[in-house]
């Protein structure tokens, strides 16, 4: 792939790069999932429940959208916040601990799913990405937003 802006360059985290991790940290980080994460799950069922039946992870798509539905060209993304930079400008700051690692790598996922999100779009996909936060909250209208979409490719 030919990129349009210059890559962004993630450090390795290890102890010769000078980044260092306890035990317990290292316990938590394992924990995080990047497949089938709760509001994934919850939109997901909300979405089969009113009868939409899709793909989950396609390979065949850029990105492996967390849910597909190729009869009408949709990709749907559920971004973390952490992980997608939500509220970047004011998050980038609080970061206290491997800063040199972190923003780079947060900038690096913001950069990829902008690359993603191009790359979908010049397929003739319509791509809906959500935070974590707003399935949480406010389901109900993310599941709105993707009938609507639907009905309108119908």
């Amino acid at each position: 792939m030919v990129y349009k802006e210059e890559k962004i360059k993630v450090p390795r985290f290890n102890e010769e790069s000078g980044f260092y991790t306890t035990k317990k940290r290292s316990k938590i980080m394992s924990k995080i999932r990047g497949k089938n994460t709760k509001p994934e799950l919850l939109f997901r069922k909300a979405l089969w429940k009113r009868g939409v039946r899709y793909r989950i992870n396609s390979k065949k798509l850029p990105g492996k959208p967390d849910i597909s539905i190729q009869k009408y060209k949709l990709a749907i993304f559920i971004d973390g916040e952490f992980w997608h930079g939500y509220n970047w400008v004011e998050k980038r700051e609080t970061i206290k601990s491997n800063r040199g690692f972190w923003i780079p790598k947060i900038e690096r996922n913001m950069q990829r799913d902008d690359e993603i999100t191009r790359q979908l779009i010049d397929m003739e996909y319509t791509v809906f990405r959500f935070w974590e936060r707003d399935i949480k909250t406010e389901l109900d209208k993310c599941i709105n937003d993707v009938l609507i979409h639907i009905d309108w490719k119908k």
